[in-house]
């Protein structure tokens, strides 16, 4: 259904308008998938696929690239100069530098001349010598092949660093044969559903709001969603009731419910989990017999003393519990931000050894992760130390991304909640704010008349008027009644105060118009 939004046309702001296209469209693409004599139609295709939605690249991002494109070829003929992405944790998108030595090391593997002896001489006057060293090191784990398959699980080697990783942050020991490389978290979030999936009566607890990964992968397998609400008046920390609510309202009605995902820190909220809260978390699944996934992407993007990151792994070890894990990390967040480089990996805890091995051979019919990805994780596990030629430029780099970071989260919060009809928690973690909108009645009306989601025809119109991609808060889930969206705050810092004055004089214009209908 969105992609029928991708045509070039110019600027819709009457939603009205709006909302016949889209339906003209999907009726159109409905009458000539019935007439078509082709053998895959949206009749006959995977239903499971049909009914999938994933608000972070749905019907507003694809409008924002109508308008990017409109931009290029009629430059003026917006009352906007640009588009600004904040729909999707996209760091390098936005400009944030990659780091240098990450990069550096992934050019020697990519060109491995550099590295002969007769050209090394010249490579030392470009490179530094633990660049030059950790290429040749990671070379020697793939047959200096770069471009070849790896072992299915990923390098044993980078495998091992992680274990090492996870060792330093939690005190407890890992297990390199527990863990496997993925080509991003999301790779082994499916990759996990899919082998606890077994029939469409089977449930998985999601957090409310969710990233919008697990309800459609849970959708593409024919699974059931069964949500639990994150608190919002006390900064999106987890209630023990309404978890024992979700999951007795679901066994109530047959369902087999068999596992729990938590986002920790939160995405979209921003929120970031006590231990206490965690340790009822991994009680409540031992004691229900609930598989945990705990997707722990954001861990170093933590902004404040009162709630550092503490991992599910840790608390299990501290606990001694015999609840099943799998922890996700990945190499999109944090100051990494290699996003397309798709590098991650999951560690299984407390995992029956016959899962494991069908765990290897879902790993296997893929071949491998991709090879860069894995090299990205492991200078994300394994960074320069103190004493490396890079250390200091490494460090400063981090934490200059980091400090930028939780200014302009703070900042953007300030600024939502100096706003009419809006409240903002301030952002404990991750990327994202998920500010709470009052929308006007005559608003809701009017959505509803167009049969659009209110808060998601907001989210419409700020693109319309400002040029920035957010996403609506019904992509991801909300207390019934509540609008939020949800908004990156990595836009470049030097031009933040741009973003929030454009954002600032729709939102104010929006309240006084609507207020006054």
């Amino acid at each position: 259904m969105y992609r029928l939004l991708a045509t070039t046309r110019p600027a819709v702001r009457n939603p009205a308008v709006l909302h016949r296209l889209l339906s003209a469209s999907v009726e159109t693409m409905q009458d000539s998938s019935i007439q078509s004599s082709k053998v895959l139609t949206l009749e006959t295709m995977n239903p499971n696929v049909r009914t999938m939605e994933y608000a972070v690249r749905g019907a507003i991002p694809i409008r924002a690239e109508e308008l990017r494109d409109q931009l290029k070829k009629e430059p003026g003929s917006l009352p906007f100069s640009k588009i600004t992405p904040c729909n999707i944790g996209n760091p390098q998108q936005l400009n944030q530098k990659p780091l240098t030595f990450l990069r550096q090391v992934s050019a020697l593997m990519e060109y491995t001349d550099l590295l002969s002896p007769e050209n090394i001489d010249v490579t030392r006057k470009l490179f530094p010598e633990d660049a030059i060293e950790r290429a040749k090191r990671n070379l020697s784990y793939v047959g200096n092949a770069a471009g070849a398959y790896t072992q299915s699980l990923g390098v044993q080697e980078i495998r091992e660093n992680v274990a090492r990783f996870i060792e330093q942050r939690d005190g407890f020991p890992a297990d390199s044969n527990n863990i496997c490389l993925t080509s991003g978290a999301s790779g082994a979030v499916e990759r996990v559903l899919d082998i606890l999936v077994s029939s469409p009566n089977v449930g998985v607890m999601i957090p409310i709001p969710q990233y919008p990964l697990y309800t459609a992968t849970l959708a593409h397998l024919n699974a059931q969603a069964i949500p639990y609400y994150l608190q919002e008046e006390s900064d999106w920390q987890l209630s023990a009731a309404d978890m024992e609510r979700s999951l007795s309202e679901a066994r109530a009605q047959g369902i087999d419910v068999r596992a729990m995902a938590v986002i920790n820190p939160g995405n979209p909220t921003g929120g970031c989990l006590l231990e206490e809260n965690i340790a009822e978390i991994v009680r409540f699944c031992e004691r229900e017999k609930l598989v945990l996934l705990a997707d722990e992407v954001y861990q170093t993007n933590i902004y404040t003393g009162t709630n550092p990151f503490v991992s599910f792994k840790k608390v299990v070890s501290k606990l001694q519990s015999s609840v099943e894990l799998f922890s996700f990390h990945s190499i999109s967040k944090g100051m990494i931000g290699e996003c397309g480089r798709r590098g991650g990996y999951y560690e299984a805890v407390n995992i029956d050894e016959q899962i494991m091995g069908q765990l290897l051979k879902l790993a296997s019919v893929s071949l491998c992760p991709n090879v860069q990805g894995q090299m990205a994780v492991d200078t994300m596990v394994n960074p320069p130390r103190p004493g490396d030629a890079s250390y200091d430029l490494y460090k400063r780099e981090i934490d200059a991304i980091y400090e930028s970071m939780k200014r302009r989260a703070k900042k953007l919060a300030h600024a939502f909640n100096s706003l009419p009809s809006m409240s903002c928690n301030e952002a404990q973690g991750a990327m994202y704010l998920f500010p709470r909108v009052e929308l006007p009645q005559a608003f809701i009306d009017e959505a509803k008349a167009c049969g659009q989601q209110p808060d998601a025809l907001y989210c419409m119109q700020m693109l319309e008027a400002t040029g920035i991609s957010v996403v609506p808060g019904s992509g991801f889930g909300q207390v019934p009644g509540t609008f939020h969206f949800r908004s990156t705050f990595l836009p470049p810092e030097d031009l933040f105060d741009e973003f929030i004055d454009g954002f600032r004089h729709f939102h104010v214009a929006f309240i006084d118009r609507y207020s006054k209908a």
